[in-house]
């Protein structure tokens, strides 16, 4: 037996009924679902921040150890600061302890929480502006002390959750001129105290070296050969990128298998901009 499909008849239905419908959807009548009204950002004046309860950061130890007073809300915009906060006895020392991190970096740090910047900052809005000069580094900086000072605060802009200080740290890196042992001071700290996997800053000091060693290692011998013996990754990546140069000269035709070297030429002694070559 066939199946009997019941419909309704279009003529049956009452067209008052109809009508009602489609003018109360027009009229963007009661649907029967709740509105939802759209969340309204949160306005944050500095005068609130300024208001927030005092938290006392100790960074160091023995002479050198220091107390950064800062304000709360200021201070949870780090993710890791905040973690801490929130396990803040209710009646107890509003006190943050990090005695391992660095004292300049952590004062950098508190600087960019309130100011979205620290110094020293580019002299413009150009892409290329250099950076505000330091009077706290040497001329000839064989220490790599500019550099560090970036280096040591994009790995505590690591560990307190920041990535756009993290952005900004590396950047003002290739911005900081520096010597072949400056160098070399660098890329001991970044192998030393930065993740393996984190290619953003480790890529760009394999690349400098696999370019310029050849040149640059004349005026460090002694330290580029510790260097080479004391962080062995760090050796291995320089001669993988230097067998990649090689390999892709000779599928380009490069004769005798020689790859011409990229990246600006390096006058050996000067000062220059770190100029990164992406080896990608």
């Amino acid at each position: 037996m066939a199946d009997i499909e019941l419909r309704t008849p279009v003529e049956d239905t009452p067209g008052d009924d109809v009508d009602m419908a489609e003018s109360a959807a027009r009229a963007g009548g009661d649907t029967g679902l709740p509105e939802i009204e759209p969340e309204t950002p949160k306005l944050v004046l500095f005068s609130d921040l300024m208001k927030s309860p005092i938290i006392e950061v100790i960074v160091g130890t023995g002479e050198a150890r220091t107390t950064y007073s800062a304000h709360e809300a200021v201070l949870v915009k780090a993710p890791e600061f905040a973690r801490q906060v929130a396990e803040f006895a209710p009646a107890g020392p509003r006190q943050i302890f990090m005695a391992e991190a660095d004292v300049d970096a952590m004062g950098s740090v508190i600087e960019y929480l309130y100011t979205s910047e620290y110094f020293p900052k580019k002299t413009s809005s150009a892409r290329d502006a250099p950076l505000e000069k330091d009077p706290r580094q040497p001329a000839d900086d064989d220490d790599g002390l500019g550099l560090l000072v970036h280096a040591r605060i994009y790995t505590l802009a690591d560990r307190l959750q920041l990535p756009d200080l993290k952005s900004l740290a590396h950047g003002k890196i290739h911005r900081t001129a520096s010597t072949a042992k400056g160098e070399l001071a660098y890329a001991r700290f970044v192998y030393k105290e930065s993740n393996p996997e984190d290619t953003t800053i480790r890529k760009p000091v394999t690349a400098f070296w696999a370019t310029r060693s050849f040149s640059l290692r004349h005026e460090a011998e002694p330290e580029f050969r510790a260097m080479c013996l004391e962080f062995p990754q760090f050796s291995y990546d320089v001669l993988q990128l230097v067998l990649d140069q090689q390999e892709r000269g000779k599928r380009g035709g490069g004769g005798d298998g020689d790859a011409p070297h990229r990246g600006p030429a390096v006058i050996p002694g000067s000062s220059r901009k770190r100029a990164r070559v992406s080896l990608a």
